[in-house]
């Protein structure tokens, strides 16, 4: 069974699964904050990503932004069917709205990924 949502303060979700991989995508309250999602752009199977570096970007009817990774690693998949439909993103962020899977190389952080008490008070902070 898959582990527990991890996130980064820079809005991305991270989750370990069954076969040692990481999923991730964008949580939904930076889909929120987007609106509805008219592109997105992923890096090739293959790169490596670096924690906190863009891994990808996604624009919507408000604005355009990068994606940026939680943990650094090997990018072994990408979501391809966001490019037929990136509104996939809005109805189902944690599912169906992944962006990429990536094999982790340093397991030490992804454990400092924030849980969802500590993502949800790092969203808190930055209401008006």
């Amino acid at each position: 069974m898959s582990g527990p949502l991890l996130f980064s303060a820079l809005h991305t979700w991270a989750r370990l699964e069954d076969d040692d991989l990481v999923s991730v995508g964008i949580t939904a309250h930076a889909q929120f904050e987007l609106g509805d999602i008219q592109y997105v752009g992923l890096r090739q199977v293959g790169s490596m990503v670096r924690k906190d570096e863009a891994f990808g970007e996604v624009e919507s009817v408000k604005t355009a932004c990068d994606v940026y990774a939680p943990c650094t690693g090997l990018v072994v998949a990408v979501n391809t069917e966001l490019a037929v439909d990136p509104s996939t993103i809005n109805r189902d962020p944690y599912g169906a709205g992944w962006m990429m899977r990536m094999r982790p190389s340093d397991p030490n952080e992804f454990r400092l990924l924030l849980d969802v008490a500590q993502y949800l008070a790092e969203v808190d902070q930055l209401a008006p």
